[in-house]
């Protein structure tokens, strides 16, 4: 492979922001498009040679083979993209599917490229040619990006932008219907910086109120020095059931540790918790229920001490994967005055759906 930015590259990140940033206080202006909800994905092209690689540089080429093939087919000769890399069931992008591709197996590789298709947007050009365009403005980048030439394709697109705010707003507004998380402002005028959050992106912040069930203690934790490494969450299904959310991790040492103490007496009485029996199916499952093993967890211990489920806190979230918050929830305060029988699924925003083919069409 000979081309004039070669891997590895790390992309070009975003800080975040809150609201649509205002185009006239980042001379000559912004250009909005919306945030893709996949894996982060660098393309080197050169004749039928094509890498991948992901945001931490790592190789994705072998999970994605329809994807390569498609890119194959798809783009010129010499080019370096960054995109996304996602997989769409239906009308909605669909994380945990796409999170299935990431195996060792490649017969496993092989079906799910067949059963759910990946496919990848485009929505910067670093190289075409022999041209290095990384020093280029966005604007320049974006303007070669579109009017390079490139073979129609189910599987290639190129992400829709526009330099309209309230535009972008609407976008922020209904395209999580498909499954996205929201939106990215690029600066017109900025080269493109590796690792740098020279980006913005505003992504949704909701808040629930959710149950407390259990902690687990902290990696650093020691029996002289114990800490608290995050609370696991519930909240109550149709059935009365309390079922796993996700938890919340971000506190100061200081924190962990009065927690600890503040959280004591909940811990006793717990014969009849309603995860209590976890430790007889300790295996992968598809609700992710404490102390179960997955893929990821890659032999980690995650035995948890349970509580007696009867404090509720308010946490902060950007959107749920499934029945679960997507990421780590933010803790916002204690809620004495919630009844935790009363903290359900019903709370939680319904998303309206929208057309995803409607999106990567104006692309």
């Amino acid at each position: 492979m000979d081309l004039p930015v070669m891997p590895p590259v790390q992309p070009m990140l975003a800080k975040s922001v809150k609201g649509i940033p205002d185009p006239a206080k980042h001379a000559p202006g912004l250009s909005f498009e919306p945030k893709w909800d996949g894996f982060r994905c660098l393309v080197f092209k050169d004749g039928d040679e094509v890498e991948l690689t992901s945001r931490n540089t790592k190789p994705l080429t072998r999970y994605f083979p329809e994807v390569v093939a498609a890119l194959r087919t798809a783009l010129p000769d010499k080019c370096v993209l960054d995109g996304e890399i996602f997989v769409a069931v239906g009308d909605r992008l669909e994380f945990e599917v796409l999170q299935e591709r990431i195996h060792p197996a490649a017969s496993r590789i092989t079906m799910l490229s067949e059963q759910t298709p990946a496919q990848y947007v485009a929505f910067d050009l670093l190289a075409i040619g022999d041209a290095n365009l990384m020093g280029e403005p966005f604007s320049v980048r974006r303007e070669r990006l579109t009017t390079m030439p490139m073979t129609p394709s189910e599987i290639v697109h190129v992400t829709r932008t526009t330099t309209d705010p309230v535009v972008a707003q609407s976008w922020f507004e209904t395209f999580e219907g498909a499954g996205l998380d929201g939106v990215i402002a690029k600066p017109l005028g900025a080269a493109y910086t590796p690792n740098q959050r020279t980006m913005f992106k505003i992504k949704h912040e909701r808040t629930a109120d959710v149950v407390l069930a259990g902690y687990r203690l902290h990696k650093n934790s020691t029996p002289a020095t114990p800490l608290l490494g995050s609370l696991l969450l519930g909240l109550y299904d149709a059935d009365g059931q309390l079922q796993h959310i996700g938890v919340s991790a971000s506190f100061t040492q200081a924190r962990r540790v009065s927690l600890l103490h503040e959280l004591k007496p909940l811990e006793d009485g717990c014969e009849n918790h309603p995860w209590g029996d976890w430790a007889a199916w300790a295996i992968a499952n598809p609700d992710r229920m404490p102390g179960t093993q997955s893929r990821w967890s890659q032999g980690k211990d995650l035995s948890f001490v349970p509580l007696r489920p009867e404090r509720v806190l308010e946490v902060g979230y950007d959107h749920m994967e499934g029945r679960r918050f997507r990421h780590t929830a933010q803790f916002k305060r204690w809620r004495p005055d919630r009844d935790p029988r009363s903290c359900g699924y019903d709370q939680l925003e319904e998303v309206a759906g929208y057309d995803l083919a409607e999106i990567l069409r104006a692309g």
